[in-house]
């Protein structure tokens, strides 16, 4: 068990910081237009409409988005079980989410050496999404989080896309497709992440998108556990209240 000690399986859900573009202010707006001129149009369209647009993609741009879901998990052992013990901070309130996610992580770095986060695309998304979100809600940055001036491989966060590339950096995997030839139950059996945004601002749907966001973390642990030959040890979900 001591491999496992100090990793933090981890995934986000985010979603445009307003519903629609005209409830952004006048600055905003403007910025979001000129962002929108550099994102590539989808198929069916010429040029980029930026209202359209906004709705569409805006919830990964940490500029222009907010956090509404943080989920984690550590596994354990339970006698001869293995078992994954989840969590989920699901709030409107994102400043609370990351206010109560530095307490978990503060928490670990109390009982273990060394932290280490997972995820799937964590190092391109999750990990910069959450700093840069940390900065803009004036919440410092815990020490584990603070990478300025580190190189990229002295960051120690472990990414299931990279270890799935080995050495190749030309293309994207997605965790659905990994599942689909690990043969591990597809975590999106409900939702996928393009339809987090619309289960949130028409629905207002968090548990549902906090469910969706534990099944993401789940998933990221058994595909790990697959890539580094542990695949037979049978996780066991443990939720958290």
């Amino acid at each position: 068990m001591e491999q496992f000690n100090g990793i933090l399986f981890i995934d986000i859900e985010t979603v445009s910081a307003q519903p629609s573009f005209d409830l952004l202010t006048d600055g905003l707006q403007t910025e979001w237009t000129r962002k929108a001129k550099l994102i590539k149009p989808a198929k069916d369209s010429i040029v980029n409409d930026p209202p359209e647009l906004y709705g569409d993609r805006a919830g990964i741009y940490a500029e222009f988005a907010k956090i509404v879901c943080i989920s984690f998990g550590t596994i354990y052992q339970d006698g001869t079980h293995h078992k994954i013990r989840l969590k989920s901070l699901a709030y409107d309130d994102e400043h609370r989410i990351l206010t109560e996610f530095s307490l978990v992580v503060n928490n670990m770095m109390s009982r273990y050496k060394n932290i280490r986060f997972c995820g799937h695309n964590i190092k391109e998304f999750d990990m910069p999404f959450i700093c840069r979100r940390y900065v803009v809600n004036n919440i410092p940055l815990p020490q584990c989080l603070q990478l300025s001036g580190m190189k990229p491989w002295e960051i120690q966060h472990i990414d299931t896309m990279e270890l799935w590339k080995f050495g190749d950096y030309k293309n994207f995997t997605s965790l659905s497709l990994l599942s689909q030839i690990f043969g591990i139950p597809s975590p999106k059996s409900d939702i996928d992440g393009s339809q987090v945004s619309e289960v949130y601002w028409k629905d207002n749907d968090l548990q549902r998108i906090s469910e969706y966001c534990l099944r993401d973390v789940l998933t990221t642990a058994k595909v790990y556990l697959r890539l580094k030959g542990l695949s037979h040890i049978e996780l066991q979900p443990d939720y958290a209240e």
